[in-house]
């Protein structure tokens, strides 16, 4: 159901190429200081950006967008990859619901929050 979520960020071309290395993904839209990052435009993206006021921009406390993987495998790797990045550590991956919910947690270089997961 969701087509994109957008975060703010203080650097467009260091947001781009942590999210491109990131999903593996390539920039779909760019107008400068807003970049949609993905697999296509038919599927979900992130985008960046600039804010429009020219003002720092914020986190927002309790703001997160989750990415979804296709196994606990997949989250490690996620996880692992965007502390390569230079992303910090929210919650390295575990088991946080039993049987349910399996996720990992970290902030993008602009602190942005981030959720890697998979049900079950």
């Amino acid at each position: 159901m969701i087509g994109y979520s957008t975060i703010g960020v203080k650097d467009i071309e260091k947001a781009k190429k942590f999210y491109t290395e990131l999903f593996d993904a390539t920039v779909q839209v760019d107008i400068g200081r807003l970049a949609m990052i993905g697999k296509s435009t038919d599927a979900p993206m992130i985008a960046v950006c600039e804010p429009f006021d020219g003002n720092a921009p914020s986190c927002g406390n309790g703001a997160m967008v989750a990415f979804s993987a296709s196994s606990k495998d997949e989250v490690k790797a996620l996880y692992n990859k965007a502390i390569s990045l230079g992303a910090t550590s929210e919650g390295e991956p575990g088991q946080r619901i039993d049987d349910v919910f399996y996720g990992a947690y970290a902030r993008d270089p602009d602190g942005n929050k981030m959720a890697f997961y998979i049900f079950g």
